[in-house]
């Protein structure tokens, strides 16, 4: 007898039979967290360096990937306000709860606050954040659900940190959440897998942009949209949609489908 779908199935079925429901959120991958120039008092290795600067690039791949599927993608960002004193913080890292937090991160209205080696279309949704989680006194949930999102995938910066705080807040406030493994980086290897161990046992999935791509159904809706627009050219036999053999090669050569794994769609 058959054991049936595991957990892990079940979990990923369910995500995919709402692929029209997903976001992708992009969190703090502003240059006081992402560009080296600002990076050099933390004393990073090249391996350290190279491995955010990956993240980065997984984090542009998600928004294409996500834009060309017709996902909304919603930029969360941290600006530190020069008139409003964060105590809790001063506290955590002056030892004095009144001092002034000298060379904040993400000063408003200063270069470490810009988006860095990505950035936002006018149309895409902004939330400014003061505090580590874009859920903290935003209206993040509240446009998510105007959009009518039941599930969000997050990338950005830094893992244990505010991608941490992000994803959390996201499963509170009864979103389903998918952490982008390979999209999410910290300033050393063991915080960053620590804090993706302790999201995947309690706020959600832990995926590499390619599974959510391909074992999510983003990959999919991307074919049917492209199909729609006539840039795939494709025919029906029965229950199945046959790609031209042309055509998928030449988008899976964009990097946008890992080779091979396209040629035919199942209806549902």
């Amino acid at each position: 007898m058959s054991a049936g779908p595991s957990l892990r199935e079940r979990q990923e079925n369910a995500l995919r039979a709402r692929a029209e429901r997903g976001a992708l959120l992009v969190v703090d991958v502003q240059r006081s967290f992402a560009d080296p120039e600002f990076l050099a008092e933390y004393g990073l290795s090249r391996r350290e360096l190279a491995s955010l600067a990956g993240a980065v690039e997984q984090c542009a791949l998600a928004v294409t990937r996500a834009r060309e599927a017709g996902i909304p993608v919603v930029w969360v960002e941290l600006e530190s306000a020069p008139d409003s004193h964060w105590r809790a913080s001063s506290w955590l890292n002056l030892g004095d709860p009144a001092a002034p937090l000298l060379n904040a991160p993400c000063v408003s209205g200063t270069a470490g606050a810009e988006w860095f080696a990505l950035s936002p279309e006018p149309e895409e949704i902004r939330i400014v954040k003061r505090r580590y989680s874009g859920f903290a006194g935003t209206p993040l949930a509240a446009k998510l659900r105007e959009a009518g999102v039941e599930w969000v995938s997050v990338a950005g910066l830094t893992t244990e940190c505010c991608v941490a705080a992000t994803a959390f807040d996201a499963f509170q406030h009864d979103f389903s959440v998918v952490v982008l493994s390979d999209a999410t980086a910290a300033y050393s290897a063991d915080l960053h897998d620590s804090a993706l161990t302790a999201l995947g046992l309690n706020a959600g999935l832990v995926m590499s942009t390619d599974e959510v791509a391909h074992r999510l159904g983003v990959a999919t809706k991307t074919v049917y949209r492209l199909i729609d627009r006539g840039e795939l050219r494709a025919f029906r036999i029965g229950r199945v949609i046959r790609l031209k053999s042309g055509d998928v090669e030449a988008y899976e050569a964009s990097c946008e489908i890992r080779p091979g794994s396209l040629g035919h769609l199942h209806l549902p």
